[in-house]
């Protein structure tokens, strides 16, 4: 068993320790808004937060895991109220929206780290996620107008 502290809630899995983070969030905890893109840590679709820095959940065994907090898309927010996710529905990022969650956990924690980032703060943060669609222009406005929104006053 290996038990996991995810989106604030322990679960404890019956699982292999060598399992990729990003199988035990789908399969065995039912969390499957991290998305599986290439398996091999390059197109940032499985980024989750871990301790609150953004992982590659593809490649993250849970040995490495274990005793840490996961925050998954499902834990950004219940209802969609993140400033990360009200700026993407607000300009209409999405396309397809397979990457999307991905890019939003990135943008989230570049956020975290950096409340008014530049453009090249952006492109270094947002570097490994990629989006076929190419919103990539819709993704800096979003990450731009987050910022706005986590400096007003709620």
């Amino acid at each position: 068993m290996i038990t996991l502290e995810i989106n604030g809630a322990r679960h404890e899995l019956d699982a292999d320790p060598a399992m990729p983070l990003l199988w035990a969030l789908r399969d065995l905890a039912g969390l499957t808004g991290t998305k599986y893109g290439c398996g091999k840590a390059l197109c940032g679709a499985c980024t989750v937060h871990l301790d609150g820095e953004p992982v590659r959940a593809c490649v993250t065994p849970l040995a490495a895991v274990e005793g840490r907090r996961i925050t998954t898309i499902e834990g950004l927010s219940t209802d969609g109220s993140h400033p990360v996710q009200r700026a993407w529905t607000e300009l209409d990022v999405v396309q397809c929206g397979y990457c999307q969650s991905g890019q939003i956990m990135s943008a989230a924690a570049l956020l975290a780290s950096a409340p008014k980032p530049s453009d090249a703060d952006i492109d270094a943060a947002m570097a490994g996620n990629l989006c076929r669609c190419g919103t990539y222009q819709r993704i800096r406005a979003a990450i731009k107008r987050a910022s706005e929104l986590m400096e007003a006053p709620q």
